[in-house]
């Protein structure tokens, strides 16, 4: 049960700060936002606040924000149409009714000549109570058209996606991935603050119990001046001396509460990577600051991203096959042994995920991030656009693609981890 929440919380976390990204540079352009899904398939749970609905759906693979313009608006108003129309008191249109207007008493019928939704705002029809007069009707911007019960709202062209500078476009799906970024550095910086950032100072931090710094009696804080009589001026030096002498005495010569002190501590020896080292027990010092907090998040941060990147490397290059990859089995999995880890080491895995998702966003490939930004690298160039169905069909073929490959990667985890 542990796991099953703790990969809920990290995959919910995931991919609502990469949408949120979306959604509030899409919302800062002024593009309408119809939907904020997390999830595919079924909708589990759907709230819809001002302008965009929120919903968690069913399948955990992914989310997306439902901007208006990115697909055709499918409602069409033709002429001959008969409507109702619900107006304010300046008699302007705020809900257009396509059928049941029998449930909208107050509404007036409407015979459509002509109407535009997106660029005038403007119905021409003939009302029922007026015989034989055409007449104009203005439609609010943010009016919603009811069809079978469901209310949705008009996109005038300057709500709607395309209709946005190409910069604002780019912000708009960049800061998907870019939001897994900043919410890995500040995960990291979290960690960094509440568990301290590691000093090169040569002073012991915590002792592990039944090890052999507690065995001769060292302690938390204690500084360390000399060793065998040789001089300690770094933790890096206090390491060296430790891991090169396995089981022999060494004498510390240590500074506890402004008093010399000098303790015999013996090494106990460990096998690690095929080689025998000495081990006492003690943990690096640490210092709990805001700005170390901050340079640690950074440092983590650029590590991870570059390892990540170095991986992708090596999977485009063939040095690492498919069977490598994992999907949301092979992630719940290692969320499972992360979690037996404790909650330090599962919050450093949701960072590197989080990074992790950020730069698979971020790769050329049509239906993600990555392949709508390559498309405007190209408008870019080319001073147009690309004709909407040629990117729309390209985007369609690299989905399919990308879902095909979801259940090959899903099948080699489960082939790897249940048969």
């Amino acid at each position: 049960m542990t796991t099953v929440i703790a990969f809920i919380v990290i995959f919910g976390a995931l991919v609502f700060f990469h949408e949120l990204g979306h959604l509030i540079f899409a919302k800062r352009a002024g593009i309408l936002c119809r939907e904020f899904a997390i999830g595919f398939g079924p909708k589990v749970f759907s709230h819809k606040r001002a302008e965009t609905t929120y919903t968690i759906r069913l399948l955990p693979i992914g989310g997306f924000v439902r901007m208006a313009g990115e697909d055709p608006e499918m409602i069409e108003i033709k002429p001959g149409h008969r409507i109702g129309l619900v107006l304010d008191k300046d008699e302007i249109v705020n809900k257009i009714i396509l059928n049941n207007k029998e449930k909208f008493p107050n509404c007036r019928i409407v015979e459509v000549e002509y109407a535009d939704i997106e660029k005038d705002l403007i119905i021409k029809g003939f009302p029922d109570d007026e015989d034989e007069v055409l007449k104009t009707f203005k439609i609010d911007p943010k009016a919603v058209i009811v069809e079978n019960g469901t209310e949705s709202q008009i996109a005038p062209i300057d709500r709607q996606f395309g209709s946005k500078t190409l910069g604002q476009r780019t912000m708009a799906i960049f800061a998907g991935p870019m939001m897994n970024f900043v919410l890995a550095f500040f995960v990291f910086i979290i960690i960094a603050f509440l568990q301290g950032v590691p000093t090169n100072e040569p002073k012991l931090g915590e002792i592990t119990p039944d090890g052999a710094a507690m065995t001769a009696g060292l302690k938390k804080g204690d500084l360390i001046q000399t060793i065998n009589g040789s001089e300690i001026s770094s933790w890096s030096d206090v390491v060296e001396v430790i891991r090169k002498n396995p089981n022999e005495k060494l004498d510390f010569s240590i500074l506890r509460d402004k008093k010399d002190l000098d303790i015999t501590v013996t090494p106990i020896e460990k096998t690690v990577e095929g080689k025998k080292i000495g081990l006492i027990g003690v943990y690096s010092p640490v210092e709990k600051s805001p700005i170390q907090a901050v340079k640690a998040g950074f440092t983590e941060t650029y590590f991870w991203t570059k390892q990540i990147f170095v991986m992708v490397g090596k999977l485009v290059t063939g040095q690492f096959s498919i069977d490598a990859l994992s999907g949301p089995v092979g992630i719940y999995q290692a969320t499972d042994s992360v979690a037996k880890s404790g909650i330090y080491y599962l919050m450093k895995w949701a960072g590197i995920l989080s990074i992790n998702l950020g730069i698979m966003n971020l790769l050329p490939i049509p239906a993600l991030d990555g392949g709508r930004l390559m498309f405007f690298a190209v408008e870019a160039v080319r001073g147009k656009p690309i004709d909407r169905q040629k990117e729309g069909m390209v985007h369609f073929i690299g989905f399919a693609l990308l879902m095909l490959l979801m259940l090959v990667v899903t099948w080699n985890d489960i082939q790897r981890f249940f048969l």
